[in-house]
């Protein structure tokens, strides 16, 4: 049944470092897969594409460039939206996407650093992107995931920071998301998000691609000004 849909599902996972999210993108797939759905792995910020901002990404990410907040996290938004054409084909063509990392990452590392962004700023170039069909946070103590290993290697594994991460998911954390403790076995976990996704993937087989991420959110806040 779920290899005859007429679109694939957008599965996202979300959740400070080194909480295993590229694990479990990678284990899903694999799941996926061997029961004859069409899935494929993605990554934000797409630091290693062959693009202009995936390369400043990259190289702002591992310490070699400045920038100003602002201008980083203008540019992970550009990454992402230059993405869009392409996950919209896939999507549509009946491939599910499984993603590590999207707007919500952006968004809380962004908000976190000392410069005192706001989460309604960090949210405005984002807003109208592709909305992911199911959201699985991976969360665990900070404290947890310095442990795992070569914690500490990158730009914002810093554990002040990630503490802060952590707090801007909660504030970010939507009713309808997956909520995992990450220190859990990895099968433990895998085994949750094979089983939401399974049920996501049927459910949303016929639905239209939603391309309206924190839109409503952004309106009501409109209608609350005029108000």
């Amino acid at each position: 049944m779920l290899s005859r849909m007429t679109r694939g599902a957008f599965i996202l996972l979300e959740g400070g470092d080194r909480t295993g999210k590229s694990t479990q993108c990678r284990r899903l797939v694999e799941y996926l897969q061997g029961a004859g759905v069409a899935a494929q792995h993605r990554r934000f910020p797409g630091r290693y594409r062959t693009t202009t901002i995936g390369k400043m990404i990259d190289a702002y990410l591992a310490g070699s460039t400045q920038l100003d907040d602002r201008a980083i996290h203008l540019l992970f938004s550009a990454n992402r939206w230059e993405a869009v054409a392409d996950m919209k084909a896939a999507l549509q063509k009946g491939i599910t996407l499984v993603v590590d990392r999207y707007a919500y990452s952006g968004v809380a590392f962004s908000a976190a650093k000392v410069s005192g962004l706001s989460l309604h700023w960090c949210k405005q170039p984002d807003i109208g992107l592709l909305r992911p069909d199911l959201v699985c946070w991976l969360d665990m103590p900070v404290d947890a995931a310095t442990q795992r290993g070569a914690f500490g290697q990158e730009r914002y594994e810093r554990v002040d920071l990630q503490r802060r991460v952590r707090e801007y998911f909660a504030q970010l954390r939507e009713p309808d998301w997956l909520v995992l403790d990450a220190t859990q076995s990895v099968e433990t976990v895998h085994e949750a998000i094979a089983q939401h996704a399974v049920d996501v993937i049927a459910v949303c087989q016929h639905q239209p691609l939603r391309e309206d991420l924190w839109q409503k959110e952004e309106e009501d806040n409109r209608v609350h000004e005029q108000c």
